[in-house]
């Protein structure tokens, strides 16, 4: 690897065209992933990708003029002191905002780089377009906010929020609501079974720690292996397998830990207040991202509550 320092004239203007080419397939990456779910913001990346090819095309005219045609082949990981930026296509599905983010760096880091190059070249031709070129990358921003105006309308921006949304119910809501419901409504049988058969609090809390763990591994390989998310939108598996896995547990957690509690009925009626608290939880959430009515929603979830936890303690008490 070599430094920044090292290099040559006819280098820096290779390592500029190398790297306004990757910017250029970056934001035409950048649209792609956007466009099916956020149309207007991936034209917004297709005219920064007309920005960075013509930057492009400057700085091969001035090369071949001084150089001639041939290029040597010097990339950004060549060279140190450059952010390494992982590839797009690792982190699909694309979310606006960390891509907005992303090409607000590549933008700064591009201005600092044509800075340094342009105090470092000695031909005068090569030492304009350089110092040009990083003005240039510093009303990108400007530009990209034009563009922005341009093509983001009010009714478009509530377009792409309600897209963002349905990606984040799909994405993260969804799976952890149904961990939240199976940890907190189908640990309750084993748990307060436990605690009535055996009138031990540290028996209660063994089988309710087993029980949520269990159900947390079981529900999360269930979500990750349901489907890669390439047709439904629902993002990574991994991802969703992950918060789904979480939520079962702490779901199941949340009325095992009082019978950390020695004293027997304190701890069933600690238990018994946070199994209420969860059951108005998973209520609030439906209600709130799901558009389930309120009423409904407390029904159906106390009601599916109620039974299962009667379950537990008519099997545990006979």
């Amino acid at each position: 690897m070599r430094s920044f320092e090292s290099l040559d004239e006819q280098e820096i203007l290779a390592l500029a065209v190398s790297l306004e080419e990757e910017d250029e397939r970056i934001y035409a990456d950048f649209a792609e992933g956007l466009r099916h779910t956020f149309p207007a913001s991936a034209e917004v990346f297709d005219g920064m990708r007309q920005e960075e090819a013509g930057h492009r095309r400057r700085l091969l005219e001035l090369y071949r003029e001084k150089f001639g045609e041939h290029i040597p082949l010097i990339r950004r990981q060549d060279v140190n002191g450059f952010v390494k930026r992982r590839p797009v296509w690792l982190v699909r599905p694309l979310g606006l905002e960390a891509v907005r983010s992303q090409a607000e760096s590549m933008e700064a880091e591009t201005r600092q780089f044509y800075l340094r190059a342009a105090a470092r070249a000695r031909d005068a031709g090569i030492r304009q377009l350089l110092d040009d070129l990083a003005e240039e990358e510093l009303t990108h921003e400007h530009r990209a906010e034009e563009l922005e105006r341009a093509k983001l309308t009010r009714e478009t921006r509530d377009k792409e929020d309600e897209a963002r949304r349905r990606l984040f119910l799909l994405q993260i809501v969804q799976p952890g609501l149904a961990g939240l419901m199976d940890g907190s409504v189908s640990t309750l049988a084993p748990v307060f079974a436990a605690a009535f058969a055996t009138r031990n609090t540290h028996d209660a809390f063994a089988v309710g720690l087993a029980a949520s763990l269990g159900a947390g591994i079981s529900m999360g390989f269930a979500e990750a292996l349901s489907d890669d998310g390439t047709l439904t939108g629902r993002g990574h598996p991994l991802l969703r397998g992950l918060v789904c896995g979480l939520m079962t547990a702490l779901g199941g957690l949340g009325h095992t830990l009082p019978f950390l509690i020695p004293a027997f009925h304190v701890a069933l009626t600690a238990a018994l207040t946070v199994v209420i608290a969860e059951l108005a939880a998973i209520s609030w959430v439906r209600h709130r991202y799901m558009e389930t009515p309120a009423v409904s929603a407390a029904l159906q979830v106390a009601l599916g509550g109620a039974l299962v936890c009667a379950a537990g303690v008519l099997i545990g008490a006979s």
